[in-house]
């Protein structure tokens, strides 16, 4: 049995001609960067790359399979020289009585049935080429058609105050808008961990994932998870998010939800600290707030604690986050070091403190341990790390 870093949530900002695919993506977001970076500096072994239905997309891919770069695994899953890629899409669905859209994943075990999803997708779409794009489909609509084709469902970011499942809208239980025995898991934000995830009950049943949501190459990795599996296959994917042959998920990496950019409430105008029980903001008076996902979670609250059995959620800043590590020292650490998973997860302080100032190289042990102090994020902007924590 083997381990395995898989971060399932990377977007795709352009194609190999230029094209936009995620309008908010980097340039430098194509397949094939997409792949050679998550693979040689951040150290993953299986990526879900999201945008694969953009026909596009799909072409490029064709190509490097005609070329023998990609290789497509009998038990499903894109092999890249080290790497396993699963053909993904993101979509926002906007059901009826909802405020506001809902994104969702939806992955797929070879290149054949994400052109079938494609075509499908098309008659739904106003611009297939672009990423999350609105599908004129309900729900659970998009949920038979993809497991129709054998694929895997996944609500994305469900805390999110924008776009997604339990951050804005009316809705306050998945069954109002999904099959529950059709989604394969819930991905639940930089906002939020397992443990703010478990205070809802119906949530128990899933696995719980950490994914980047990547909208540039720095942000691949920034949340992923340990995955026991036979082998990076989709079809290993698939029976770890079911915990069966003894492959499941060991660990949840992400965030300090404070860290992420709607953890707290705050004034809709000038991002001041709040919450929904004033009536105006204490430092501009304006009436307007952003709800933070850890305030709405309080709302939607049924239980206490999770499962028991729910793999252990580990507090990680991304090396970007780090006071004082810029892009020179983290290209040294880089040189020096292999990759990101190895300076996060392996290489000592003192080793450490050889290539990067010991202040540096002592925040990111503090940061491997989880002794950092994070003013809160919220309204879009992320929380920071105090250097004097």
């Amino acid at each position: 049995m083997n381990r395995y870093f898989v971060d399932l949530h990377i977007h795709i900002g352009r194609t190999e001609t230029g094209k936009p695919v995620k309008i908010t993506g980097s340039r430098t977001l194509t397949f094939t960067n997409i792949i050679e970076h998550a693979r040689d500096l951040k150290g993953l072994h299986m990526v879900g790359i999201i945008d694969c239905h953009s026909p596009e997309v799909i072409i490029e891919m064709e190509r490097l399979l005609s070329e023998g770069k990609l290789i497509e695994l009998e038990k499903g899953g894109l092999f890249y020289e080290g790497l396993t890629i699963i053909p993904g899409s993101e979509l926002e669905i906007y059901d009826e009585g909802t405020n506001g859209p809902i994104h969702v994943l939806c992955y797929f075990p070879t290149l054949n049935i994400m052109k079938e999803f494609s075509n499908w997708l098309s008659r739904y779409l106003k611009n297939i080429q672009l990423s999350s794009q609105r599908v004129y489909v309900t729900g659970r609509s998009l949920q038979e058609k993809t497991k129709e084709l054998g694929g895997l469902f996944i609500p994305a970011h469900v805390f999110t105050p924008f776009k997604s499942l339990y951050g804005k809208g009316v809705k306050s239980s998945l069954e109002e808008v999904f099959h529950p025995h059709l989604i394969d898991g819930i991905e639940i934000g930089l906002s939020a961990n397992t443990d703010m995830a478990d205070k809802l009950a119906e949530l128990h049943g899933y696995p719980l994932l950490t994914n980047s949501d990547a909208h540039s190459l720095a942000k691949i990795a920034r949340e992923y998870q340990l995955i026991q599996m036979l082998e990076p296959t989709f079809t290993n994917l698939e029976e770890a998010l079911r915990g069966e042959k003894n492959q499941r998920i060991l660990a949840n990496y992400g965030l300090d939800p404070m860290l992420g950019k709607y953890h707290q409430t705050v004034c809709a105008k000038c991002s001041a600290k709040a919450n929904f029980e004033m009536e105006e903001c204490i430092e501009c008076g304006h009436k307007k707030f952003i709800k933070g996902v850890a305030e709405r979670i309080l709302e939607l609250k049924t239980a206490e604690k999770g499962p028991s059995n729910r793999p252990p959620y580990i507090h990680q800043v991304p090396l970007q986050f780090i006071p004082g590590l810029g892009p020179k020292l983290l290209d040294k650490l880089l040189q020096h070091f292999g990759t990101e998973m190895a300076i996060l997860h392996d290489v000592p302080e003192e080793a450490l403190a050889k290539v990067v100032p010991a202040k540096v190289a002592k925040l990111i042990i503090r940061a491997r341990i989880g002794t950092l102090s994070v003013d809160a994020g919220g309204g879009g902007i992320y929380g920071k790390i105090s250097e004097k924590s």
